[in-house]
């Protein structure tokens, strides 16, 4: 193989990945399995549930619960399905083989709107951190630095990909894992200088549920967006050593992960720190335990930490973005100049992939006060959407499958994914419902809608010309 490759003309039958051959299998197993314990673990949980706390109180124990049952079915499926046909275009080459090229389309060219929005967002929330530490230095040079720093990674070759996430990722779980050991002492009672709680903060202040079931709802909202980023494990281990026992092992870990991290968090906090705490909000809720608890300097060891898990985003999002361009056009679903290839990199769809990246550098400078709040509401509901084609599509693709490939299984199919998707459904009409978050379905929406449009029209007209 050159080092120069373009990807064939025809596009690929039956929505495989053709890219796939022509990628280089940078990622070791190490790289893998560190992505995926390191995934669940983003500056949505850090930062993001302190809204979620604030809203449910005590409850969003119960949110993170629910929210997390439907993220382990839904990762479930994925797996099953990425296991049988590993695929850097995952659950949209699934779509496509399953529902038709419109739905790969449709669910490809959402999630890759997403991964770029959030590479802006993250990239804006990172050098606000910077300019809390260096005042006066200007937020756009910092997210420009970012950027390139990160572009050029991507650029280089996928094993920068993979040890720039290893080692922010370990930097994350052994946050994650000291700050859970240290709450888990404070609520025995055993952490110097700090006294049991008992149950005193789960049911004093307002009660376990202090807001109400409308305050479970924001909860549960806020939960589920916290969890976006889990299927980069399914995209990356097409370019791993063994794709197969990559995506089976990441799969099968998620439970605990999901257990440990995001709800064991969410246990700790509210037993140690009153939910209306205004810190829990203003600094983040593990800022303000920390604080609570008497550790020096929480603030900037937090910070510090948030700052790694907005980076490692940014990383992964760039990653994840420029795959599922390539596998887009791969499959005849997109601009055939990102097709290049060189040297086991998808260079040009690296740069397409950046280039809204590099738009939020002037959009942080022209309207710094409002842009993080437009991006958020852009990206909206998009995770669920393609949730929810990935759902279909394993229920479609289960009864089409060889069950001698089906290294992992679908609990209790097809039941829970039709729960799954009863679920979402729930999820759509609860956001409809409540104010803070119709904006951002109708925005998802309209997204989506003029995907599906799109897609349709260029499968009909490709029926048409064969």
């Amino acid at each position: 193989m050159s080092p120069d490759t373009r990807l064939s003309p025809s596009p690929p039958v039956s929505g495989e990945d053709a890219e796939a051959p022509t990628l280089s299998r940078g990622l070791r197993q190490r790289h893998l399995s560190m992505i995926a314990l390191g995934g669940v673990i983003g500056a949505g949980l850090f930062v993001g549930s302190g809204r979620g706390i604030a809203a449910a109180g005590p409850s969003i124990v119960l949110a993170y619960a629910a929210s997390g049952l439907l993220v382990m079915l839904v990762m479930r499926m994925l797996g099953e399905m990425s296991a049988a046909h590993p695929a850097s275009g995952s659950f949209s080459v699934h779509a496509e083989r399953a529902i038709g090229p419109w739905a790969g389309f449709t669910s490809g060219w959402a999630y890759w709107f997403l991964l770029c929005m959030g590479v802006g967002l993250e990239g804006i929330g990172a050098a606000q951190i910077m300019t809390g530490w260096l005042p006066g230095t200007p937020e756009w040079a910092w997210v420009a630095l970012f950027m390139a720093m990160f572009c050029g990674a991507n650029l280089a070759a996928v094993k920068n990909f993979g040890e720039f996430e290893f080692w922010f990722a370990a930097l994350k779980v052994g946050a994650i894992v000291v700050f859970l050991a240290i709450g888990a002492l404070a609520i025995a009672g055993v952490f110097p200088g700090a006294d049991a709680p008992g149950t005193s903060n789960l049911t004093g202040h307002g009660g376990f549920m202090p807001n109400g079931t409308e305050g479970l709802i924001i909860g549960l909202l806020a939960s589920i967006l916290a969890y976006g980023g889990l299927e980069t494990v399914t995209i990356a281990a097409a370019e791993s050593e063994r794709p197969v026992q990559g995506v089976a092992s990441a799969v099968r870990t998620a439970m605990w992960r999901i257990a440990v991290f995001y709800i064991g968090s969410m246990l700790v906090i509210v037993t140690l720190v009153p939910w209306n705490d205004e810190k829990v909000t203003t600094a983040g809720p593990y800022v303000a335990t920390l604080d609570h608890l008497g550790i020096p300097a929480a603030g900037q060891i937090m910070n510090v930490v948030v700052l790694i898990a907005l980076l490692s985003a940014m990383n992964a999002n760039i990653y994840g973005s420029s795959r599922m361009a390539l596998s887009l056009v791969a499959r005849g679903q997109g601009p055939r100049s990102l097709a290049r290839i060189s040297s086991g990199i998808p260079r040009r769809a690296v740069v397409a992939s950046s280039a809204f990246g590099f738009l939020c550098v002037l959009l942080s400078y022209w309207r710094p006060d409002d842009i993080f709040q437009w991006l958020l509401n852009m990206i909206g509901a998009v995770i669920l959407v393609v949730w929810t084609f990935t759902a279909i599509s394993q229920l479609i693709l289960r009864r089409r499958t060889d069950p001698a490939k089906l290294v992992v299984k679908m609990w209790a199919y097809p039941v829970l994914t039709r729960v799954a998707l009863a679920a979402m459904a729930v999820v759509f009409v609860l956001m409809a419902l409540e104010p803070a978050t119709r904006s951002q379905l109708c925005w998802t929406a309209a997204l989506t809608l003029v995907l599906m449009a799109i897609g349709y029209l260029r499968q009909r007209k490709a029926a048409g010309t064969s």
